[in-house]
């Protein structure tokens, strides 16, 4: 089972990474699997400067072939895709076995992947509705300077860009559960307030809907009104 991170440990986990220690290293140093690793990386840096510091932090292995090689071994598995490793021919014999695929009796076996799966829900799949989550019991919200909520399209989070273009069209709004994570998020125009029972959420999912609001967004949840 994946362990999850307290915001401590992340930021830990990013001063690390940037101080040039590796995955591997963090994985074993905060005992989780580097799939974890890599995800909240990849959240607080974003892509190009995870991919600057990976290679900086690389910079001391023999050959940079190794290197480019343990870059494409995490991309394969913070996608949790299956693909085919095709660093040395001379593996090739071993990767695959011929197959006529005329005879009826003739298969393919395929070695399973040495890796660490994640084994947390995957959010990615669907979102969660309200009525079945557990909201934390205070949370925070961004309004305007006429206390309006802040809407944005489910377009505007990087992190949901693999849904569908319909989806991604969806009105949202976003709730925080740290007053300081949520204030760093307001510009000059907006403040934060706080709810002190998030229950009202689920009470108030009619009026949110009337107004075409249809999914809120959390730090980790995509949850359906």
């Amino acid at each position: 089972m994946a362990k999850r991170l307290t915001e401590k440990q992340k930021e830990e986990i990013i001063k690390s990474f940037k101080e040039g220690n590796n995955v591997n290293f963090l994985s074993k140093e905060f005992n989780c699997n580097k799939l974890t690793i890599i995800r909240n990386l990849k959240k607080s840096l974003g892509e190009n400067d995870y991919k600057k510091f990976f290679y900086k932090n690389s910079s001391l292995e023999v050959n940079s072939k190794k290197v480019e090689h343990e870059f494409k071994n995490d991309v394969r598995l913070e996608s949790q895709t299956h693909i085919v490793n095709d660093d040395s021919e001379n593996d090739n014999k071993d990767n695959f076995i011929e197959t006529d695929f005329n005879h009826a009796n003739s298969f393919l076996e395929i070695a399973p992947l040495d890796c660490e799966i994640d084994n947390l829900p995957q959010k990615d799949l669907s979102s969660i509705p309200i009525c079945e989550i557990d909201l934390p019991k205070t949370v925070y919200l961004i309004v305007d300077k006429n206390i309006e909520l802040e809407t944005k399209s489910l377009k505007d989070y990087p992190k949901w860009d693999f849904l569908s273009k319909n989806e991604l069209e969806r009105k949202t709004i976003e709730i925080h559960n740290d007053l300081k994570i949520a204030k760093s998020s307001c510009n000059k125009d907006q403040k934060v307030i706080k709810v002190p029972n998030s229950n009202v959420l689920k009470i108030v999912a009619p009026i949110l809907l009337s107004r075409g609001i249809s999914r809120i967004v959390s730090s980790d949840n995509l949850i359906a009104l």
